[in-house]
């Protein structure tokens, strides 16, 4: 249970989406002087990124490339070359024998994109909006209109790894071990659409690195009532956290040192270190509408008296402990 109290108790707004108009397909925002928020006026306007890299229209409707697609796409390119790297390297794993061939991981890739898009969209509905899609179940369908759950994704990538390993009779740790490695980059380039899209901002602050991020939502803060809102970039701080930090250090273990030859190393070391990313940034992430309340401005999805916890933190801490779990099995293992 963590003492939410310390945090900034301002209720904020909600998770914005992009927004047309504007600078760069985002609205444009007055950066005036904010009399009782002075930090407002040190903070950084939001650049003027559309976050579609282009548009082109056809029998009378308009298809767009987003960064958010594009991401996604470069995630799983580049994590794939990681694994495959790996995999092509014998010696980096036990009894020099990779868990399995190049073949074999190109097989898997195609069940993972299926485990990231089935799990992602079914994982938010289920964690996030359930009552919601429940009224109108063919919204699940639309998956254009937004709406993907990370530890969703996770957990339909887990069953796809798990499926492939027993049909394919491979090493389950080390099949796990080499998609491990390649998860950092998907987040980092995912964090950073986040960014360009205006959307999984933070919480309202003062601090001089605050961004003032467009939209209705991301500018009705309490206590503010007039001139612009600075927020946490927490995008940020995840893409920092959860992308490349995480991703050097499992990289680091895997070509540098001999994580690779103790199976379930790599994957627990992932679990805990994005785990405990996910949990510190939910501090300053300004949390999702359907559990903020006049009795509950900080959106926790357990609380008790001001006590709780945010429905990203419940769901990191099982990764915790199953991350350190793995860590501390692994590195017993002769």
């Amino acid at each position: 249970m963590v003492l939410r109290r310390l945090l900034d108790r301002a209720k904020g707004g909600v998770h914005g989406r992009p927004a047309d108009g504007g600078a760069g397909g985002h609205p444009a925002i007055d950066f005036a002087p904010c009399p009782g928020h002075q930090g407002a006026t040190m903070a950084i306007p939001f650049p003027p990124i559309s976050p579609e890299v282009f548009s082109v229209t056809l029998f009378g409707r308009t298809f767009a490339l987003r960064w958010y697609a594009l991401a996604y796409i470069a995630g799983i390119l580049i994590g794939w070359r990681i694994a495959r790297a790996a995999v092509l390297r014998p010696q980096l794993w036990r009894d020099r024998a990779a868990p399995m061939s190049v073949a074999q991981l190109e097989a898997l890739m195609t069940w993972i994109i299926l485990g990231i898009i089935l799990g992602g969209r079914l994982g938010y509905v289920l964690f996030y909006k359930p009552l919601e899609y429940m009224a109108d179940p063919l919204s699940v369908l639309r998956v254009w209109e937004g709406g993907m759950s990370f530890h969703g994704g996770f957990i339909g990538v887990v069953l796809a790894v798990l499926i492939f390993s027993w049909t394919q009779k491979l090493p389950l740790g080390s099949v796990s071990d080499s998609i491990a490695l390649g998860v950092p980059p998907g987040l980092l380039l995912g964090r950073l659409a986040n960014f360009v899209n205006a959307e999984l901002w933070g919480r309202p602050t003062e601090l001089p690195w605050g961004v003032v991020f467009p939209g209705e939502a991301a500018q009705t803060c309490a206590g503010i009532a007039a001139g612009a809102c600075a927020r946490h970039p927490s995008q940020l701080y995840e893409a920092l956290l959860e992308g490349l930090v995480l991703g050097v250090v499992l990289i680091a273990m895997a070509f540098g040192g001999r994580a690779l030859k103790r199976p379930w190393l790599v994957s627990g070391t992932f679990l805990s270190g994005y785990g405990i990313a996910r949990f510190i940034v939910e501090f300053v992430r300004q949390p999702d509408a359907q559990f903020v309340s006049e009795g509950n401005p900080l959106g926790l999805a357990l609380h008790w008296n001001g006590w709780g916890l945010t429905m990203g933190q419940l769901l990191s801490l099982p990764m915790v402990v199953v991350g350190v779990a793995l860590v501390l099995w692994a590195a017993r293992r002769r």
